[in-house]
């Protein structure tokens, strides 16, 4: 059996994407004046942006621990994380904020992250699609 078609695939990535999550939403929520003045990013954003990835995080950690793990629930969660990465990149088009060359890196880095990490979802939903032989 393929690693993608394994359902630990897909709950591992899961996992992955839940952690990734509670680690950012602490680190915005708890760190947020000395991220903001090292990013130049508003504090106030940051604080926000990590309110917004706990309960998300909290989610994925109850979807990965589902056995079997909800399809359903899967797509939600990529289609949350490919509105992340969106408004990510949109958040640097637009005028929203005006962070340095170092916070636009951290934008782009955590947009890329999570695109990979969503990516990796689909593959371990199409993993569980194959029926063995």
């Amino acid at each position: 059996m393929s690693m993608f078609k394994s359902e630990n695939f897909l709950r591992n990535v899961l996992l992955l994407d839940a952690a990734s999550g509670i680690v950012g939403g602490l680190l915005f929520v708890l760190a947020a004046a000395p991220l903001a003045e090292l990013l130049v990013m508003p504090a106030a954003f940051l604080r926000g942006a990590g309110a917004l990835l706990l309960p998300f995080a909290a989610f994925v950690l109850w979807v990965a621990m589902r056995q079997p793990i909800p399809r359903k629930a899967v797509w939600l969660v990529v289609g949350l994380n490919a509105i992340w990465v969106v408004e990510s990149v949109g958040l640097l088009i637009g005028d929203w904020i005006a962070p340095n060359t170092l916070g636009t890196a951290v934008v782009l880095a955590q947009a890329m992250a999570i695109a990979v990490i969503a990516e990796l979802e689909i593959v371990g939903l199409r993993g569980r699609m194959v029926q063995p032989a």
